[in-house]
């Protein structure tokens, strides 16, 4: 060795022997061995803290935040349910980093403590219903589309919901369904993977209001979880669930509601009309149709009402348990007092099969060959005989009556017969002309348009809906031209007798006769109800 190398290199590092020196002077004594233990120590617990920051950072190349900014790391199942109360609490917001998939800890590791720390502070009060409650929504299925479609639409898997059609096409012939129909469906809660982690960098944008929605409009929709029920109601008696079974199948339970049914005994005096002095009184909308329908032969809605008449009507209807009304019943009886004579109908069904039927305190049939009116609440603004024509300026012979309705308005078929024409002719506009037989026939003018499946060469029956009123040919105004022919010559329908209906003979006059004593003994034992109607929505049921 060069010992000219080795004293320069002693000359130039004096340093290190004086460091030597003082050391092994230092550990000599007990103090200064336990200032370096002391030393080391802390050094060994600031890096094992540095290691483990670092480990809970994402990787360089994965960093896409801004320098300044404070970021933290949580579970993206714990950060769903922070948005979902971001609304209410308005604290802060959130911007989305990268999502990164999180490594496996081992049991615990520091980091898995950390998580299961956050899982369980943010369950908190809420974790029933955060996790464990259903989720219920509502559907509707589009008309022209299909429960399946509805279904899928709300992010039930095609599987599932051609399953759950065919579990209800056991109990319910689904053809029936319609669009409008809603559903009741009910999901499992949504399951989120627990491994994604979702960064999330708080700061407000410049210039952003403190309580707006950015942290929740910022989350997407969550999708259903597994579907579990439909549930709905095709009439308000019937009930009709899906659910799924242990096995994960579907079956499906129909439930009908034991209705009850109860008589009610109205009526009112008629101020204006009998359809308005009804509905004022209770009636639901459907028995007081029908009570006109029942009139329409005996009765002139137009001449024969005068204000002060009354009328009274026996009919029952069914409720469901709850008190909702469900249905109608039957009209029993019903009566109309007018100026001068009374009008009592009993309802009765003969042996002949023919189905139920009104008739008189005598057991003749109320119904006559013809309907005097082949339109509901009209009004007669032009009546048979010479008038000035007010398209054609001169006067001239009309041959028929006029019912002042608007476009629309369902016209029904005076008597049963079959349809002779039905198209354009000339002034009458769309004009419908019906051959009842026995040299009788009755015409329809200035009709809109002609009931589907209605044409020359059909047949109908009385009180069917044959047309619909309109404004076609030489009017004025939206009207119902309507003639009575007999032998081809038009005859005055207000005038004019036809012939009238059955009669009950026999036992069937007898035990029609037992059946009117019944009713007269319910009328007498119930009292009168005449309560204007509190809603309009509640099918105008009767109140006591």
């Amino acid at each position: 060795m060069d010992r000219r190398g080795v004293s320069a290199f002693g000359m130039r590092n004096p340093g290190w022997r004086r460091s030597a020196q003082n050391a092994a002077s230092a550990l000599g004594s007990t103090d200064g061995r336990w200032a370096l233990v002391s030393t080391s120590v802390t050094a060994l617990i600031a890096g094992s803290i540095a290691w483990l920051a670092a480990g809970t950072m994402p990787p360089a190349t994965s960093r896409g935040f801004e320098a300044g900014r404070n970021t933290s790391l949580m579970p993206y199942q714990l950060f769903l349910q922070i948005s979902a109360r971001a609304k209410a609490v308005q604290a802060e917001y959130a911007s989305f980093g990268p999502t990164i998939p999180v490594a496996t800890h081992p049991a615990g590791s520091p980091q898995a403590a950390i998580d299961n720390a956050l899982s369980d502070d943010s369950a908190g009060d809420d974790a029933d219903d955060a996790n464990h409650g259903l989720d219920t929504r509502t559907i509707t299925m589009e008309k022209g589309g299909t429960l399946a479609g509805a279904l899928t639409e709300a992010g039930v898997p095609a599987g599932d919901a051609k399953e759950a059609v065919a579990a209800l096409a056991k109990v319910y012939n689904t053809k029936s369904l319609r669009g409008g129909q809603s559903f009741e469906v009910s999901f499992a809660p949504a399951q989120m993977a627990a491994a994604p982690v979702a960064q999330i960098t708080y700061a407000p944008p410049n210039g952003a209001d403190a309580g707006s929605d950015d942290v929740t409009s910022a989350v997407a929709d969550v999708p259903p979880g597994r579907l579990l029920s439909i549930t709905f109601s095709p009439t308000i008696d019937h009930d009709i669930a899906v659910t799924r079974t242990s096995d994960g199948t579907f079956t499906a339970k129909s439930t009908q509601e034991q209705l009850s049914v109860k008589l009610h005994r109205a009526g009112a005096r008629i101020d204006s009309s009998l359809y308005l002095a009804a509905m004022q009184s209770g009636i639901p909308a459907d028995v007081v149709v029908q009570m006109i329908h029942m009139f329409s032969y005996e009765v002139d809605f137009q001449r024969d009402l005068r204000p002060g008449d009354s009328f009274e009507v026996l009919y029952n209807y069914y409720y469901t348990p709850d008190g909702r009304p469900a249905k109608q019943g039957d009209i029993a009886y019903a009566a109309m007092h007018l100026a001068g004579r009374t009008v009592q109908l009993y309802r009765y069904e003969p042996h002949d099969g023919g189905g139920a039927d009104f008739f008189n305190s005598k057991g003749q049939s109320a119904k006559g060959m013809l309907m005097k009116t082949p339109v509901d609440g009209a009004r007669i603004s032009s009546g048979f005989g010479m008038r000035f024509h007010p398209v054609l300026g001169y006067t001239r012979m009309h041959k028929g009556i006029d019912f002042a309705v608007p476009v629309g308005t369902p016209v029904m078929a005076a008597g049963s017969g079959m349809v002779e024409s039905a198209g354009w002719s000339n002034g009458y506009g769309n004009f419908m002309l019906i051959d009842h037989g026995n040299s009788y026939a009755t015409g329809y003018g200035h009709l809109s348009r002609f009931a589907p499946g209605v044409h020359k060469g059909s047949h109908v029956h009385q009180g069917e809906v044959v047309a619909y009123s309109g404004n076609t040919g030489l009017t004025t105004g939206p009207h119902l031209h309507y003639e009575i022919r007999i032998n081809k010559v038009q005859v005055n329908p207000l005038t004019v007798k036809v012939a009238r209906g059955r009669m009950l003979f026999g036992h069937d006059l007898r035990d029609f006769l037992m059946e009117r004593i019944k009713v007269d003994t319910q009328l007498a034992s119930l009292p009168l109800e005449s309560k204007i109607a509190e809603t309009a929505d509640d099918l105008r049921a009767a109140k006591d």
